[in-house]
């Protein structure tokens, strides 16, 4: 039959929208313009001492957590360019309480379940990102997110899955 979808379920979405708006809250702030690395969408950041985001990497922690760089109207100068990230020196879009898609770089989301970010890398999970979210638990390696849980434990083809946070880290 053509146009049947029943049974059909579709990808979750792309990293670093906003799944659920009712109880979203998103800032904005300058990413440090000293650093080297760009902000993708939903990755994990940091909120640093002169107030601007960076990019959560090796040897973060769960208090220095700040939310994901989100999705938001984001203007082109360059029509030529894909604009998939935040450079240094530029507005960064960052949620901080509310629900938004991820990549899961390993381990399986569990509704209600922890969220990890790992820090550094072990060459037994080779899907591991340092600064990249995952759903198991990685002894040193990782870094447990407090008050973030995955929202409904489905992972896409795309290992694109959905979180929530659930109180604001670092407001």
């Amino acid at each position: 039959m053509p146009g049947k979808v029943i049974g059909k379920s579709l990808n979750l979405g792309y990293p670093g929208s906003v799944s659920r708006s009712a109880d979203a809250i998103i800032t904005s702030r300058l990413v440090r313009d000293t650093d080297e690395d760009s902000i993708a969408f939903g990755e994990a950041v940091v909120l640093n001492a002169d107030n601007t985001f960076s990019k959560f990497g090796a040897g973060g922690t769960a208090e220095a957590f700040a939310g994901i760089a989100v999705r938001e109207v984001k203007q082109s100068t360059d029509y030529f360019s894909d604009q998939v990230s935040y450079k240094p020196g530029q507005p960064c879009d960052v949620i901080e309480r509310g629900s938004v898609t991820v990549f899961c770089n390993a381990g399986t989301p569990t509704a209600g379940g922890d969220v990890y970010v790992r820090i550094a890398e072990n060459a037994a999970i080779p899907t591991g990102v340092i600064g990249g979210f995952e759903a198991a638990e990685d002894g040193a390696n990782t870094v447990k997110l407090n008050g973030v849980k995955w929202k409904t434990g489905k992972l896409d083809p795309n290992k694109v899955a959905e979180i929530t946070i659930l109180s604001r880290n670092n407001p």
